[in-house]
């Protein structure tokens, strides 16, 4: 079923995808440009299904029935998250179903920017350990992790393992993050993939701990080896009630349409309150609240 179906279906509003990416042009083009190679930290080849303007891509979404969703950008480098921070911001200015959203990295200065972010009303924060190469408890991050647990400001985290792991993926650095700081609230990307058992373990332990469903449960991510274990189900539906689970697309950095996504969350069979949480409820109670 199409989104405006789903929506129509379930009586929505509209759809919340908590995990879409707008970024400045040139970072683009180089994302691209890693996906279209299929770099060293993608894998294997990777089709992009959409390339257009913002402005196009925005149109899209908005066609398909999301009328909420993010730019998330993420710094793989000293000095570049402020960078992204200001552009995001403009885009959010200029897009009203945008969220406001920032990035940081461990780097002189990180707790300085991250207060201001949160100051100016950043809505959600990304990270990608795979991407910047760092870890989690980087010494330097440890006047950032505190703020942004007492703003309760959600951070997107890539953490899992997939598409390709490194020294800083894995649940391990997050759990010892979560025992110093029990109250962040924390999107694990992917679901965690592929250490879903782990994450899932963690956001069932930690209140403000959640996970997102980007690419997960689709057919491009079963075969790459990353599906989804069927064990697992009936506890992520127990999250996803309890206002845990939030749909993440991945848009417009995928190589299949969007709706496959929805798709996929479907044929879970999961139940209609399930989906109704997953796509509208629980993102809109997270950044509502």
């Amino acid at each position: 079923m199409a989104a405006p179906g789903i929506v129509a279906t379930l009586g929505l509003p509209g759809v919340f995808d908590l995990h879409t990416h707008f970024l400045p042009p040139r970072v683009m083009a180089k994302v691209r440009a890693q996906f279209d190679a299929a770099g060293p930290l993608i894998g294997r080849p990777w089709p992009l299904h959409y390339r257009d303007t913002d402005d196009a891509l925005v149109e899209v979404l908005r066609g398909l029935g999301v009328r909420r969703f993010t730019a998330l950008a993420y710094a793989h480098r000293p000095g570049m998250a402020e960078f992204l921070n200001e552009w995001t911001a403009g885009f959010a200015d200029r897009v009203p179903e945008a969220l406001r959203c920032a990035t940081f990295y461990p780097e002189p200065g990180v707790a300085t920017y991250v207060g201001e972010r949160l100051a100016a009303g950043a809505q959600v924060f990304k990270i990608h350990v795979q991407v910047g190469a760092f870890d989690v408890r980087d010494p330097r991050l440890d006047d950032v992790w505190d703020p942004l647990a007492e703003a309760g400001t959600p951070v997107v985290i890539h953490a899992g393992s997939g598409p390709v792991g490194t020294e800083f993926t894995g649940p391990a650095p997050v759990a010892e993050l979560l025992a110093r700081h029990p109250l962040l609230r924390l999107v694990i990307a992917h679901a965690g993939a592929p250490e879903y058992a782990e994450f899932l373990e963690l956001a069932e332990r930690h209140e403000r701990v959640g996970l997102d469903t980007t690419m997960v449960f689709t057919d491009f991510f079963d075969g790459m080896g990353a599906a989804y274990p069927d064990a697992l189900l009936p506890r992520l539906r127990d999250l996803g009630l309890a206002g845990k689970v939030y749909l993440g697309s991945d848009f417009p950095n995928i190589p299949y349409p969007w709706t496959h996504q929805l798709e996929a969350l479907e044929r879970l069979e999961l139940g209609d309150d399930w989906l109704r949480a997953v796509l509208w409820g629980n993102a809109a109670g997270l950044l509502d609240r």
